[in-house]
């Protein structure tokens, strides 16, 4: 089988030659995954030299017609051979993957970005996504107590999920909150991640030692691509660009992206557990308290990151606040949390 993909406009057009039986039908998943990972929601499929289609290849195309639909996408057969399209008439799918004319798909309009962006490494387009002129109003949070944190609430620091303080002293971790959902790594050597997700009238709540919490709608929503010849963008890039646009030298981010590998630390043990008035950052002690990637790690998962940057920060936020990059005045602290891939939603 031979697979070919070249863009058109919003669309992506897959030419594929050969038979899509049992053999094939793998490979066929293989290169649409790839072309999905590459950021394509529109996929046009020219199936116009396929000379055999058996039901394994059918199943390939419901699936990836239906993880499209799932993220207001479009899959369509464009041009089937005759072959393609008797089996397709057959089994019911050919007003499915093969609709009247391609003007239904066309007709599906995206939202127009207010402004577009080309920097070296990535391209980004910038969308009004709250109410025009909206602000985070943010808090940080010193001395230990129950918190909630609800669906318009951005947070990241340390704590636990527990009734009580002395319920939680052994595991307080680092922790992050997104729009209802809340998520924290224990310190009592589990090392098995947890998380809450609001439902109804149930709001997430944590014991929490220190926070930064921004509450309030987000302003901006800035989709971002990898050009070809980096495939990777940095977090200071995107920090950067976040603050350039949205015009000012503090922010709450958020960010979701398939990850190109992520580096970092977390905590080891609880700062209020057993032992913890040792030195942490001494050596070897530090062993003991943080754990390091010693490599890019969890490369192609999806990465949920959360937290603040700033340029020039106030004076209650300047203490949680860490330099970005040697080469610029940026400093920020950011929390993330790794899952398995699924296509995100543009």
């Amino acid at each position: 089988m031979e697979i070919t993909s070249q863009r058109a406009g919003d669309f992506v057009d897959v030419t594929v030659i050969g038979r899509l039986d049992g053999y094939w039908a793998d490979h066929l998943t293989k290169g649409l995954e790839d072309i999905m990972r590459q950021g394509a929601d529109r996929i046009r499929l020219n199936l116009s030299g396929v000379t055999y289609i058996s039901s394994m290849g059918i199943r390939v195309l419901v699936q990836f017609h239906k993880k499209l639909h799932s993220i207001h996408g479009i899959f369509l057969v464009s041009s089937p051979s005759d072959p393609v399209k008797r089996v397709l008439s057959m089994t019911g799918l050919q007003d499915v993957l093969m609709p009247a004319t391609s003007s239904r798909a066309q007709a599906v309009a995206r939202q127009e970005s207010i402004r577009r962006l080309d920097r070296k490494n990535s391209t980004f387009e910038i969308f009004e996504y709250g109410a025009p002129g909206s602000t985070l109003k943010c808090r940080v949070i010193g001395a230990p107590d129950l918190i909630p944190f609800p669906d318009a609430t951005v947070a990241v620091g340390l704590g636990a999920f527990g009734n009580s303080f002395s319920e939680c002293s052994d595991r307080f971790g680092e922790f992050l909150a997104v729009a209802g959902a809340a998520a924290y790594l224990p310190t009592d050597g589990s090392n098995v991640p947890d998380f809450l997700l609001s439902h109804g009238a149930f709001v997430p709540e944590l014991q929490v030692l220190y926070s930064v919490v921004c509450e309030g709608p987000l302003a901006l929503l800035a989709r971002f691509e990898a050009k070809q010849e980096t495939g990777r963008v940095g977090l200071t890039e995107l920090a950067d660009l976040c603050l350039e646009v949205a015009g000012t030298n503090q922010a709450g981010i958020v960010i979701i992206a398939e990850s190109a590998g992520l580096v970092g630390a977390a905590l080891r043990r609880s700062p209020v557990g057993a032992g913890a008035g040792s030195a942490p950052f001494g050596h070897p002690e530090i062993r003991k308290w943080l754990s390091f990637t010693t490599e890019p790690s969890h490369s192609r998962a999806l990465a949920l990151v959360a937290g603040v940057a700033a340029r020039s920060p106030d004076g209650a936020l300047a203490p949680l606040l860490r330099p970005s990059s040697r080469e610029q005045a940026l400093v920020s602290h950011f929390h993330a949390a790794a899952f398995s891939y699924r296509p995100l939603q543009k």
